[in-house]
């Protein structure tokens, strides 16, 4: 049956081209995702300041035994300096500390954002002086060269520099060149010290080896000094993590997504093959009925499709690891232009991806085959041909079992998305929509015979004789009929619960924005960021009703002490859970937003405080310490003191600013938000905090309209990166829409000829084929709004508490449009090169 199944291929090269379209692109998709997750996973950056350095000590970004990550950089203390010194084979541990810096030329007005440096660090790179000295006195700096140009500054130059909320002039003592980004600079080391986020840390330590010294052992030798402690020991690709911290963190986003998006391609993938199988094999029942009839037995009928499909699907997925990891590369550089990821990100793309995406194509291949090949091989030679001519098919046991758990699935979801918080709706929403597809599609037989008794009686009316023809063919053949309408009901049902799903998500953040708002003024600082004691001073300005920092952050809630003694080593350990922290100012923190006290007093937030929200202090009580982790790991007791109502987008635990801001990447507070007091002009307003009198030099003023916008604009950058990603799937089966649509019309020029030789014109049965393409975009479209009814209103219930999801109905209507146009002009397309053969030289053709 193996050398059968080979030589069938050439016979029937619409099926199996059309099967290995969709096997290819499926593959290629979910190669591109598993990719990306590896990437994601490995969290790589090619060093660059620290290029020079073999071995880098950092702060361990991870949180303890799982794999969640903190947001804020993991400092080490700076005593780890000179103990790192002493491991045999260092030649030289060098601290390095990242200071957040704006260049000012003497006179400008605008600033040029930077980095600055100590001195000492620039070893680590190499830099190398081409230029002036290098900056050994206090108030003196050297600039990399590409930054000077920026800022038109030359060595023997004064620049105005923003330091951790401090303005002062400084001297251009020296230009360097080296590697890394333009935006680099370097302070005395005094200076460093001094302005370092924090005074007694160091963000990494660059370990120089001794002359013979091997980079393995000395890495070993240095992981087994700082054995138990949060330190992470980097080398290669990795050294990339001490410089740019935002790769370890922000590429838990990478993962995240793709693991979605390819576990929805697998879906698509498993329903695109199997559909595209069952078709090719529907247009083969003929022969599976003869080889039945001459004595072929059920397991010999199974292996030939096996055989064919395998052979199909290994050159499929083969050929699809050639583009897959490029597709995957070229999203890495769309995700790190919007900014989702970092962009010196690298891409890594091994042979696991290609093994798991060619896999999951060849099991999903073969499972297909399996299925669509089990009807054939069971039917009794004695019924084969008149199972072959009707074409009767009931829906077996197993694929009930199925449908009726993706449907509990999905209702499952449901229920939980309309309960859990509007931030996170999306990710059972989303599994949810697949769930339903599933289930839809394993009752696909059923539900298309429902939706044509449904729909015959409309189109019969209106479209006579035509109508009645395709109803019959329609009735006829309802295994034919589904295999035509679950395409249709893929693509256009996630195409429109994905797509509303990110507009409904994108106006319930703006909305829950606006909502909280209630300052009318954000000032921020040029030099980058703000002292917490500022936000005090411009509440006591005349025409200002109330001030408040606002530091965002995020931590962990501990396991209370009661916790772990239930655990006491047997069972699982309890894990603490993520929490977004927000640094404010007690005094205007309810005057500014819309964050209201339900126990306690917010007066009361200062000095080590923390006020919770209902959510999270449950079984807390007023006084009581509360174990948590700051971003940046280190371990707190704050005594609670209130707990505030559980605002939609804004459930975050509350501290005091200058407390949170110590524990931050840059260490100081970045916004102050403003209300005006009643009757005072806003524009006046501005002009008094950030003109020459200012409290603070460097000030810069944003009305509530443009935060406003602005954070639309930030929810649209992050929106666009799901559409890229919904586009790849939905263009996916866009594509097995078309696929079908073609296999399912090509496959008739018998019946076409037939029609011909009793009489029938070539209208009459493009008349017919256009009310079945109308029937099967029908029938699809109507099971596709299910599928998106059914996963949008949990969600819209959730994000925006109504059952309406928010996004412009052009959307539907492009939506509709587009799947009614490709179904009825795929299918006429297809039906007119079909009957342009001749009804004499179809009749004689092999089938």
């Amino acid at each position: 049956m193996i050398g059968l199944a080979l030589r069938s291929l050439k016979f029937h090269k619409g099926g199996f081209v059309a099967s290995f379209i969709a096997l290819f692109f499926g593959a290629t998709i979910v190669i591109a995702c598993g990719g990306l997750m590896e990437t994601g996973v490995r969290g790589l950056a090619e060093p660059q300041r620290l290029s020079a350095a073999p071995l880098v000590l950092t702060g361990d970004q991870s949180y303890p035994e799982s794999n969640k990550v903190f947001r804020e950089r993991v400092r080490l203390d700076a005593s780890a300096v000179a103990k790192a010194a002493t491991v045999p084979g260092v030649r030289a541990a060098v601290p390095d500390v990242s200071i957040p810096a704006v260049v000012v030329p003497a006179g400008g007005t605008g600033g040029v954002t930077a980095t600055g440096h100590g001195w000492d660090s620039a070893r680590l790179g190499p830099y190398r002086l081409v230029r002036g000295s290098a900056p050994e006195a206090p108030g003196q700096i050297a600039l990399d060269s590409r930054l000077a140009a920026r800022a038109g500054a030359q060595a023997g130059d004064r620049v105005t520099l923003g330091l951790h909320g401090t303005m002062a002039t400084y001297r251009v003592t020296g230009l360097v060149s080296g590697p890394g980004t333009a935006e680099t600079l370097f302070l005395a080391n005094s200076d460093a010290a001094r302005h370092a986020p924090q005074r007694d840390k160091v963000d990494a330590i660059g370990i120089l080896t001794r002359p013979g010294a091997g980079t393995g052992q000395v890495r070993a030798a240095l992981a087994e000094a700082f054995a138990g402690a949060p330190v992470a020991v980097l080398s290669g690709d990795e050294r990339g993590r001490a410089e740019f911290p935002d790769v370890v963190t922000d590429s838990k986003n990478l993962v995240s997504m793709s693991a979605v998006f390819g576990g929805m391609s697998v879906m698509v993938t498993v329903f695109v093959v199997a559909g595209t199988l069952g078709l090719s094999l529907q247009q083969r029942q003929r022969q599976m009925a003869l080889l039945r009839a001459i004595g072929s037995t059920p397991g010999q009928v199974r292996r030939m499709v096996l055989a064919e499909t395998f052979t199909i699907a290994v050159f499929a997925t083969a050929l699809a690891c050639v583009p897959g990891p490029r597709v995957g590369h070229w999203l890495l550089g769309r995700f790190a232009d919007a900014g989702v990821v970092p962009g010196m990100l690298i891409h890594r793309a091994g042979w696991i991806p290609m093994l798991v995406g060619a896999g999951a194509g060849l099991v999903t291949a073969l499972g297909a085959a399996w299925i669509a090949a089990r009807a054939a091989a069971r039917t009794r030679p004695a019924e084969a041909l008149a199972e072959a001519s009707l074409q009767r098919r009931r829906l077996n046991w197993i694929r009930l079992l199925f449908a009726v758990l993706c449907l509990a699935g999905g209702v499952t979801l449901a229920i939980v998305t309309v309960n859990v918080d509007g931030t996170v709706a999306g990710s059972t929403a989303t599994p949810a929509a697949m769930l339903w597809t599933a289930g839809f599609g394993l009752l696909g037989p059923t539900l298309s015979r429902l939706m044509t008794a449904l729909l015959r009686p409309p189109l019969r009316a209106v479209t006579g004789f035509s109508g009645q023809l395709a109803m019959l063919n329609a009735k006829a053949r309802p295994a034919r009929l589904a295999g035509a309408v679950m395409p249709v009901m893929l693509a256009t049902g996630l195409a429109t619960a994905l797509i509303y799903l990110q507009t409904t998500q994108n106006q319930g953040a703006r909305q829950a924005f606006e909502d909280n708002l209630r300052a009318d003024l954000v000032l921020t600082s040029v030099s980058g960021g703000l002292p917490s004691s500022l936000a005090d001073a411009i509440g006591r300005e005349p025409g200002v009703a109330a001030a408040s920092a606002y530091v965002p952050s995020s931590g962990f809630l501990e396991p209370s002490k009661a916790e772990m003694a239930e655990y006491d080593g047997k069972g699982r350990r309890p894990k603490g859970e993520r929490v977004q922290i927000t640094g404010v100012s007690p005094a205007g923190i309810e005057r500014t937003t819309a964050i209201r006290a339900v126990s306690g007093r917010l007066a009361d937030l200062r000095g080590d405080t923390v006020a919770l929200p209902e959510s999270a202090a449950g079984g807390h009580r007023i006084g009581e310490r509360i174990p948590m982790r700051m971003g940046d790991g280190t371990v707190v007791e704050p005594r609670l003191v209130a707990t505030v109502g559980d605002q939609r987008g804004y459930g975050a635990a509350l501290m005091p600013a200058a407390v949170v801001a110590a524990h931050t990447t840059d260490g100081m507070v970045p916004q102050i938000l403003v209300a005006a007091a009643p009757g005072t002009d806003t524009a006046r307003l501005t002009a008094e905090l950030t003109g020459p009198g200012a409290p603070l030099p460097g000030l810069r003023a944003a009305g509530r309209a443009d935060l406003v916008t602005a954070s639309a604009e930030q929810n649209d950058t992050q929106t666009w990166v799901a559409y890229l990603l919904v586009a790849m799937v939905v263009g996916y089966a866009v594509i097995a829409l078309v696929n079908s649509l073609v296999m399912a019309t090509g496959e008739r020029r018998r019946e076409f000829t037939l029609q011909r030789l009793v009489g029938a014109t070539r209208g009459q049965v493009m008349r017919m084929m256009t009310v079945e393409a109308l029937l099967t975009a029908l029938a699809g479209i109507g099971l596709g709004m299910l599928v998106a009814v059914l996963t949008l209103v949990p969600l819209s219930k959730a994000v925006l508490a109504r059952a309406l999801p928010a996004g412009p109905p052009s959307i539907l209507l492009a939506v509709l449009v587009s799947a009614l146009v490709l179904t009825v002009g795929t299918t006429l397309l297809t039906a007119r090169m079909a009957l342009r053969t001749r009804p004499s030289a179809a009749i004689g053709s092999r089938e």
